[in-house]
């Protein structure tokens, strides 16, 4: 006996025995054969030898296939019990066609035969752009950190995080600064938590990768990329390493190579950098400076009806705004001053607040020194105001919570005090001189006060005062200052005075912006218009530059001037970048020339021709005047058009440009 029958049964020998001797065709394919678990399936691997020995070997026969008919014989049966003599048949009879009738009571669907249908395979990663689209415009729209992370990480898909900072980043550029602000404080939540450090390094990349490509479509890309660059930094989601390991992978000649350079020379290694970034696009307090102003004074005052020096600190710290607590300090002082029962809590709180490292030695000196500018002013509503301040002074310095640079600096201010009396009077009259004309928009008015005033060398310093008040205006308010910087250019400015003026509203810049949200964009503003308007010259702001330190903010101001200054269209952009200007469209302008040019073709008077180009208020568009001019003469063929021009080259009313 075989040694792989050892396992058998006698009774199963037997059934092998028969079947082998009944056995007329071979085995069955396998893709047919029983269930592997069906116990006939121990058999079908093993090949069973006929007796006879003149026949050839065959396949075994499963015992499914041996049927004992109904005379007791076994019978060799066909295959799924059909056909035999004998036998009852299939079961089912696949022989002839079925059919299916979907109304029979008795109907499965499992029965209807398959059919492959064919569908597109999708991209994981475009599935996941899809998404996260949705997810940062959710929050753009609410706000909600929380919930843009919780979204975040149920999608999944963690792999792909550095195409949602891609993403989020890219979007923001395109959007107003409130967009802005908030991917980059959602980028800082998301930190370690739900993005890596390494992804968020390589989202980063891929966004210099991509800088080229942002800049077709963005406006001042490469800056705005920047500032997140320089901002991821400073909120230390990026090592200050990146930089210049991202700048060994990129070509010089690309804009990402730019954007890096950008980051680290004009916002990195600035001055205060870190304060002037994170309010860059509004800070992360999301209120106005007048509003932050009103919260300091109302903690303040809650803390002279408390007491509670320790609950006070706990607000101070809870504003989140450390690069202002010379706010605090300065009206903490002047509560002091204006209670008499609240001197003691004021001095006590800002001892306790120096010592603790709350307010910082330089916010405590900025907070006294801009008092000290005030107190002419304060003087007017609290008599004692500068004695009071002068006790203050010394014993703050003795208890050691005020440095003692804050009097020698004081000391030197002393020196040229006459000079400094003749410039706070100058200031005091130029302020209440512009705020008049704020009220009446009359500006010979305003030329005669200043040429009363008798100060022409102070001209510089009154446009500082004038664009800074401008600034933290309405846009009302900054079309007038334009408009009277022009003016002024032609009746008692000379063009070293603007150009002055300018030097020291940029070399101030850094403070202003501490008070005006988006003053560096604000200034790029005044000058490109101040160009427009021809009161500078290009070449203007070269000389400007030269007079500035190299890595100030105020050299980012000029370049950002010089971007708006070459852009499409930038003379009509920026004549009514305040709601100034005409307000025409191009072609309505276009229509209007025509008109004038036929009424001068019919009528011929040549000065009124000239005051009626003066009055479109255009001169940026004078081109268009000269253009059809020129055409009117060839189909005329006369000489009227050409005397216009004649007349005009005198300055009637073309300009440099």
């Amino acid at each position: 006996m075989a040694s792989g029958e050892g396992f058998l049964t006698d009774e199963q020998r037997e059934v092998l025995k028969i079947a082998s001797q009944n056995a007329e065709t071979p085995l069955p394919s396998p893709r047919l054969s029983s269930s592997p678990k069906s116990p006939t399936s121990l058999l079908s691997d093993h090949h069973l030898k006929d007796p006879a020995g003149g026949k050839a070997p065959t396949c075994g026969v499963g015992v499914r296939h041996v049927r004992r008919s109904h005379s007791g014989k076994f019978v060799r049966v066909k295959k799924d019990g059909a056909g035999g003599k004998g036998t009852w048949g299939k079961l089912l009879d696949t022989d002839r066609e079925s059919h299916i009738d979907r109304n029979d009571p008795n109907y499965d669907s499992g029965e209807e035969p398959y059919q492959l249908v064919g569908s597109t395979i999708s991209d994981p990663l475009d599935e996941y752009k899809k998404a996260v689209v949705s997810i940062i415009e959710e929050y753009f729209s609410t706000s909600d950190v929380e919930l843009a992370a919780s979204d975040l990480k149920d999608l999944g898909s963690s792999e792909f995080h550095p195409y949602f900072i891609k993403r989020l980043v890219s979007i923001a550029m395109d959007r107003h600064d409130k967009e802005k602000e908030m991917a980059s404080v959602l980028l800082s939540s998301l930190y370690a938590d739900v993005i890596s450090p390494n992804q968020i390094r390589d989202g980063f990349v891929m966004l210099l990768d991509a800088a080229d490509d942002l800049a077709v479509d963005i406006l001042d890309a490469v800056n705005i990329l920047a500032l997140f660059v320089a901002r991821a930094v400073v909120d230390e989601i990026l090592p200050p390493a990146f930089l210049t390991r991202a700048k060994k992978t990129l070509p010089e000649s690309s804009k990402g190579y730019q954007v890096l350079q950008t980051a680290e020379k004009s916002y990195l290694s600035a001055p205060h950098h870190a304060e002037l970034l994170e309010r860059r696009w509004g800070g992360s307090i999301h209120v106005t400076v007048e509003e932050m102003k009103k919260k300091i004074a109302d903690l303040l005052r809650e803390y002279v009806e408390s007491g509670d020096t320790f609950e006070a600190c706990r607000c101070i710290r809870e504003l989140g705004v450390s690069f202002f607590h010379h706010e605090v300090v300065k009206r903490a002082l002047v509560l002091a001053m204006e209670i008499q029962a609240a001197e003691l809590l004021m001095l006590k709180l800002l001892k306790e607040a120096a010592e603790e490292g709350l307010i910082s030695s330089s916010q405590m000196v900025k907070g006294f020194a801009r008092l000290a500018e005030s107190l002419d002013d304060l003087a007017l509503d609290i008599p004692s105001a500068k004695t009071l301040f002068q006790s203050i002074v010394p014993k703050a310095i003795s208890e050691g919570w005020l440095d003692a640079s804050f009097t020698k600096s004081s000391c030197e201010d002393g020196e040229g005090q006459s000079e400094e009396k003749r410039l706070r009077r100058y200031k005091e009259e130029v302020v209440t001189i512009i705020h008049e004309y704020f009220l009446s928009d009359d500006i010979p008015e305003l030329i005669r006060s200043l040429e009363d005033l008798g100060l022409p060398e102070f001209n510089p310093i009154f446009l500082k005062k004038l664009v800074t008040l401008a600034l933290d205006r309405k846009n009302r308010e900054k079309e007038m200052a334009s408009v009277l910087l022009s003016a002024l250019h032609i009746e008692i400015f000379s063009t070293e005075d603007i150009v002055n003026g300018f030097v020291m509203l940029l070399e101030s810049a850094e403070d202003t912006a501490l008070d005006i949200l988006d003053a560096s964009t604000e200034l790029a503003l005044f000058l490109a218009r101040a160009v427009i308007d021809d009161v500078l010259a290009p070449l203007n702001l070269d000389e400007i530059a030269s007079k500035l330190s190299p890595n100030c903010s105020g050299s980012e101001t000029i370049r950002m001037a010089r971007s708006l200054i070459t852009a499409r269209h930038a003379g009509e952009r920026l004549l009514r970048c305040w709601g100034g200007g005409t307000g025409w469209a191009v072609e309505d302008a276009k229509d209007k020339i025509m008109k004038l040019l036929e009424e001068y073709e019919s009528g011929g008077v040549v000065a009124e021709a000239c005051q009626c180009i003066r009055d479109l208020g255009m001169p940026f568009f004078n081109h268009e005047v000269v253009k059809k001019a020129l055409v009117m003469a060839m189909e005329k063929k006369n000489d009227r058009m050409l005397n216009l021009l004649q007349w005009s080259s005198d300055g009637r009313f073309t300009h440099p440009s």
